[in-house]
């Protein structure tokens, strides 16, 4: 579903002038359309399949022989995400680290910040984010377990309210053998202190 540029253009003019400034000065002449053309970028994964990144698997098999995988987990750190807000249309940004025990298949390292860029390019809370993106993997690769760890600071919080601009939220997804703390033990200690 791609965004209707020229009714959001139409809304931010509106909004301009409610907000009691005249869309028409020359700082503002051309702001409805940037507005248009950053939200297009911004909802891009509205109505995408996120799961279609990990369509792609490799069967593994298990075992000493030299072309085979080991049984450990699969753990990608510091993947960039960004999106909006849906309580104040306010961006959130941060880090994604996503790790998960192999069923029968692996996919290729690059579809999991594929997976995140989708559902990050909705309206979102970051608590349902990670929920997403760990039922995305999870379900995809019948994953024996999947743990998603989001690290993001929130403009609704830096810019707004109170103002902590030090401030930043971690959320915690697991699913299958990683919902037992214990089990996910080892990967919390590989990430040290998060970074926004």
């Amino acid at each position: 579903m791609a965004v209707d540029r020229e009714r959001v253009a139409a809304l931010v003019r509106e909004l301009l002038e409610a907000i009691g400034e005249d869309p028409e000065r020359p700082g503002l002449r051309l702001t409805p359309q940037r507005v248009a053309d950053a939200y297009d970028e911004f909802f891009a994964g509205v109505g995408m399949d996120a799961a279609a990144p990990l369509a792609h698997t490799i069967s593994i098999t298990r075992g000493p022989a030299p072309d085979t995988l080991p049984s450990g987990a699969v753990m990608l750190r510091d993947i960039r995400f960004r999106s909006v807000c849906e309580h104040h249309l306010l961006p959130f940004r941060g880090h994604a680290h996503i790790a998960y025990l192999p069923g029968e298949q692996v996919v290729g390292l690059g579809a999991l910040p594929k997976v995140v860029d989708i559902l990050a390019s909705r309206p979102q809370v970051q608590e349902r984010l990670g929920e997403q993106i760990a039922d995305t993997i999870a379900g995809s690769l019948d994953a024996r377990g999947v743990l998603v760890v989001l690290v993001a600071s929130h403009e609704c919080v830096t810019m707004r309210g109170e103002r902590q601009t030090g401030a930043s939220t971690v959320t915690i997804a697991a699913r299958g053998e990683f919902v037992d703390p214990v089990a996910r033990a080892e990967l919390m200690s590989l990430l040290g202190s998060p970074r926004t």
